[in-house]
């Protein structure tokens, strides 16, 4: 059995997932990487093609013990748990699968930590846990913020977040819990507002927001993300919990803008629609500990992150023609 360090991607192939992945190839080339993705809507096994040789890939569901012990079987150093469900409108909609996928899943690998005895588990969350804030600039979430989950998905993160939490203060397991901001970057399916408007634009379709698009959220380039998760994964304090943002609060009408200031020759333009269920009015995230603790700063601006991200749609046709031809299109707007 080698020596190098072994770790578990849950959701590997999905969007922040994939970008984690690339992350540790790029930085750990010592490690053993392995990824379970299910390969939904969100997670595709394409993402992972420029890697293809460094990593172990197994296409299963975590809920499938019996293919996921094997892994355990064979040794595990690290976890790091990003595979969810994470659309609120399809949490909406079908609140049931949302639970399998992100607390009964939660649970079992958990379980299997425990008993393989793996060194740290990370689990990867949302700002959504914590509720809704005022248009206050200086109210913002932090790690003391008290849960207040408003839709079916945040609600099964919440719950999944309290299983990690659970464990720890039951098993003794080395557990770490972060909550982030609303990511944006390559690989992101159109189910989120700047992948689907930067795809509206270059489709030339309207840009449609969101009741008076007046909600905002905090903004936070994916490679940041996974920075902060490899340094809370390797250098973070176990049982601690770090909120990761962006410092990048926009709204509908601004994201919005900006798509179309970054796409000049699109024929696109703002079309306002139906508000969703329950629209939480905005989020925002205080990574003061972070930052304090383990000298995490984010490193690309919104301008310059859209600019990548909008960039690597131009140049990934084959990437996302295929998705806009069955995009998603929530039951309330139809």
């Amino acid at each position: 059995m080698s020596n190098n360090p072994r770790i578990l991607i849950t959701g590997g192939a999905g969007f922040i997932g994939t970008n984690f992945a690339h992350l540790i190839v790029e930085k750990y080339p010592n490690y053993e990487i392995v990824i379970v993705d299910k390969l939904n809507k969100q997670g595709r096994r394409e993402n992972l093609k420029d890697i293809e040789d460094k990593i172990e890939f197994h296409h299963f569901d975590l809920i499938q013990e019996e293919k996921l012990r094997p892994i355990f079987e064979k040794g595990l150093d690290y976890i790091v748990h990003f595979a969810a469900e994470t659309n609120v409108d399809r949490s909406i909609e079908d609140p049931d699968s949302f639970v399998s996928s992100n607390v009964v899943a939660t649970n079992i690998l958990l379980r299997m930590a425990r008993d393989f005895k793996v060194k740290r588990f990370h689990h990867v969350s949302t700002d959504e846990v914590f509720g809704e804030l005022s248009l206050d600039p200086n109210e913002k979430f932090n790690e003391n913020t008290a849960y207040d989950p408003r839709s079916p998905y945040s609600a099964t993160k919440a719950a999944s977040d309290h299983l990690v939490r659970a464990y720890a203060a039951t098993y003794g397991m080395h557990i770490t819990i972060s909550n982030c901001s609303n990511n944006y970057g390559p690989y992101q399916v159109p189910e989120n507002i700047v992948p689907l408007f930067s795809l509206f634009a270059l489709n030339n379709k309207d840009l449609t927001i969101y009741g008076d698009g007046k909600s905002v959220r905090d903004y936070l380039y994916v490679r940041d993300h996974c920075e902060a998760i490899d340094l809370i994964l390797h250098e973070g304090k176990a049982g601690e919990t770090y909120c990761v943002g962006g410092g990048s609060e926009k709204n509908g009408i601004e994201i919005a803008d900006a798509i179309l200031l970054a796409l000049p020759e699109t024929k696109s333009e703002k079309k306002f629609v139906t508000d969703r269920p329950g629209h939480d009015l905005r989020y925002a995230i205080d990574h003061s500990k972070l930052t304090r603790e383990l000298d995490y700063k984010p490193s690309v601006t919104f301008e310059e992150g859209l600019a990548k991200t909008v960039d690597w749609y131009k140049a990934n046709e084959w990437w996302w023609e295929p998705i806009m031809a069955d995009l998603y299109v929530p039951d309330f707007l139809k």
